[in-house]
């Protein structure tokens, strides 16, 4: 018995069942991912950030936008819905696609245990071939954590991580620095979490 073939999908044709679709997916290599719906929690900490850089940056060259705005890697064909993005100057869009963004200066993903091993490796290294991005951050769910990387002249990425609530997530891409209690407003950590974050700041 031969192997049954799966045909696979053009970005064309992805776009043409996601523009209508109740829900949002990713595509990649010719195939959709339907994306699980976010946590509360996980909305509450994308909030705080949009909220708090959004008013930071309010009135520049740069703009947020949230989990709705779509994105194409154009180098690898990927289109995807980071949590957050920054634009800086004009907004640029895909060649076939009016409505997806190609430029992001920076992407921020708030980490869920179903897609962190995901948004730690093959989507950052997705990321990493949009020529305009120069910053990606990561914020933790379940502790006060937020990884920052930022892009070398050499195309490396330097690794800084900021953690407990007394610190200060600095941003390089544009002028924010954003206090991770505000980040983490509301938010109840394990009692776990709540040691090492007063180990951290001791």
């Amino acid at each position: 018995m031969s192997a049954l073939r799966t045909t696979k999908l053009t970005a064309l044709q992805y776009l043409d069942i996601e523009r209508p679709a109740e829900y949002r997916s990713e595509f990649f290599d010719g195939e959709m991912f339907a994306m699980a719906g976010a946590s509360p929690r996980h909305n509450f900490i994308k909030e705080n950030v949009a909220v708090e850089l959004g008013s930071r940056i309010k009135g520049g060259r740069c703009r947020t936008m949230s989990s709705d705005q779509r994105v194409t890697v154009e180098r690898t064909g990927l289109y995807t819905y980071p949590d957050i993005l920054v634009v800086c100057g004009t907004p640029q869009f895909a060649r076939d696609d009016a409505n997806s963004i190609v430029n992001p200066t920076a992407i921020i993903e708030v980490l869920s245990p179903s897609t962190e091993k995901y948004d730690r490796g093959a989507k950052f290294r997705n990321y990493q071939q949009i020529p305009t991005l120069v910053e990606y951050i990561l914020v933790a769910q379940d502790e006060a954590v937020c990884e920052r990387f930022i892009r070398q002249a050499d195309g490396s990425w330097n690794f800084v991580s900021f953690v407990g609530l007394a610190e200060t997530l600095t941003f390089h891409s544009v002028p924010a620095n954003i206090l991770l209690a505000d980040i983490y407003a509301g938010i109840e950590f394990s009692e776990d979490a709540a040691l090492a974050d007063r180990t951290a700041t001791d």
